[in-house]
């Protein structure tokens, strides 16, 4: 996946303004912008997944309008979803006007005028913007239409793992090979489509691979957050959602792994970051794996080692020297 970051601040004051306008034309439309900030300090980081295109934005407060002579000069044929990190937004967009505030994530067509006043309570703004092309989008236009300008809290357990999922890709360093990125591409896109058809009460209408793809990334972050627990077992994650602990095991069969392998791996990874961390240093290698969910030392020791060719003592030594 391609990632690029590009910044006003290196740039006068008097061409920074100009230089954004020409930033957003190039990356996601033509729009008009307008912004009373003299100084503008904005920074755009471009992640390529190859059909879906993700931009994490901050700036400071500024209106954007897309007119319909905008909209002949280029229309890219896509959605556009954008999930409030920091700020707000006023969205006015086929005749309806969405508030929307941190957490809240809404959908609008490029290929339709819109205005949007960008707000800030303190500091700059903060946006994720998804680009998804509208020929590869499962629902259908009529109903993705209705939805169109509506703001989405991140209130239920999905809204809240779209916005969890979008943070962190927006904020990680990206996969080194493309078939990770066109893997996030489909698991982004799979994401998405399920917030909107939750929404719609048309989860039906997505096709059975989206909707396997969408409860496997509801189990994994089920597991992820419940990690330090060490009674965490498949029969609780399959009763949790509603699902055999057959077809538990099958889901995970079909991704080359098993339900105990995967937490197994996952609390390792936990404990291994811990112990690389400068600021644990003083924490012990015992309340390391107790914090997750390995409650027998030695047990711990040997997966380990196992898993990274060190006892947990050695390889904290090695990072720090």
């Amino acid at each position: 996946m391609a990632e690029l970051v590009l910044s006003t601040e290196h740039l006068p004051m008097a061409d920074r303004l100009p230089y954004w306008r020409e930033l957003m034309t190039d990356t996601l439309m033509p729009v008009s912008i307008q912004s009373d900030d003299r100084d503008f300090r904005a920074q755009a980081r471009l992640s390529d997944l190859g059909v879906v295109q993700l931009t994490n934005i901050s700036y400071p407060p500024l209106v954007v309008h897309r007119t319909p002579k905008l909209i002949r000069q280029s229309d890219p044929e896509q959605y556009q979803v954008c999930l409030t990190v920091r700020g707000g937004m006023r969205l006015e967009h086929l005749g309806r006007t969405a508030v929307l505030h941190e957490g809240d994530l809404v959908v609008y067509d490029p290929s339709r005028p819109f205005r949007a006043q960008i707000t800030s309570g303190e500091g700059r703004v903060e946006h994720i913007v998804v680009q998804l092309p509208k020929v590869l989008c499962p629902l259908p236009e009529k109903e993705i239409t209705r939805l169109l300008a509506a703001g989405l809290p991140e209130h239920d357990g999905l809204g809240r793992l779209v916005s969890r999922y979008l943070r962190e890709l927006a904020t990680h360093q990206p996969p080194r090979s493309s078939a990770d990125a066109c893997r996030l591409a489909a698991i982004t896109m799979d994401l998405v489509m399920a917030r909107l058809a939750h929404e719609l009460e048309a989860e039906r209408s997505l096709p059975a691979e989206s909707r396997q793809q969408v409860l496997m990334a509801r189990i994994h972050d089920f597991i992820a957050r419940r990690l330090p627990d060490p009674r965490l077992t498949p029969e609780k994650i399959a009763q949790a959602h509603q699902i055999s602990l057959r077809y538990l095991h099958k889901l995970f069969q079909a991704e080359g792994r098993t339900v105990a392998g995967w937490i197994r791996h996952q609390r390792l990874e936990r404990c291994r970051r811990d112990l690389a961390d400068p600021r644990l240093r003083e924490r012990s290698i015992h309340a390391i794996a107790t914090r997750w969910g390995f409650g027998d030392a030695a047990h711990f020791s040997r997966l380990f080692r196992a898993a990274y060719g060190l006892p947990p003592r050695d390889y904290r030594h090695l990072i720090h020297t």
